[in-house]
């Protein structure tokens, strides 16, 4: 034991304990320094590394990304379109018939003759003079003078009605009226009860 000696040396003098304290000094602040440098190199370029694109999205999905996928705006092929088209045209073509204009004739005929006279009714069933049966529900009149089959347009002025009838007997033989019209005819233009009206009539060619 007493051959023996400590391997640690002891600085008992004052000034290696001052030396002691002035080396752990250095050393701490030292370190503080390269700490605060170490981070104020961190900072400065902490904002060059912030990523600002939402996590979790892919960046091709951003708009107007030239790196967005082009499989997303591709326009048909036109292979697909060609053959969505190929059964119309294998089906025979017809020339679509165009329009042809037609020529309106007009079916009226035209007035010869115009007048107003009074106009009555006759139902009894009877020949005309012209040899057929009457018929009280036929549009037909009879006249003095007019000849057969002469299509009269006869109106009620009062009511704005009228009726064209076909001449196939003679009469009135009452003065003053011109017209003897069929049951169904007068009742067309004016009621039964009047027995007679005054009426405008257009002889039609």
């Amino acid at each position: 034991m007493a051959g023996r000696h400590s391997r640690t040396r002891r600085f008992s003098s004052p000034s290696g304990i001052a030396a002691t304290a002035a080396l752990a000094v250095v050393l701490a602040v030292g370190g503080t320094v390269g700490a605060v440098q170490l981070t104020s190199g961190v900072e400065a370029e902490r904002p060059a590394a912030v990523d600002l694109a939402p996590t979790g999205l892919p960046t091709s999905a951003t708009p107007g990304s030239p790196t967005a996928s082009p499989s997303t705006s591709a326009s048909p092929s036109p292979k697909a379109t060609r053959s969505t088209q190929a059964p119309s045209r294998s089906k025979p073509r017809t020339a679509t018939p165009k329009p042809t204009a037609t020529k309106k004739t007009s079916t009226a005929r035209p007035v010869v003759d115009t007048g107003s006279c009074g106009a009555s009714f006759y139902s009894e069933g009877q020949l005309t003079a012209n040899g057929e049966t009457f018929d009280p529900s036929a549009m037909t009149a009879a006249h003095k003078t007019l000849p057969f089959d002469t299509k009269v347009r006869v109106t009620n002025p009062a009511t704005g009605k009228s009726v064209t009838v076909r001449i196939n007997d003679r009469g009135p033989f009452i003065e003053g009226r011109c017209l003897d019209l069929s049951r169904a005819a007068f009742a067309a233009i004016a009621s039964l009860d009047a027995g007679h009206v005054e009426v405008r009539y257009e002889v039609l060619g």
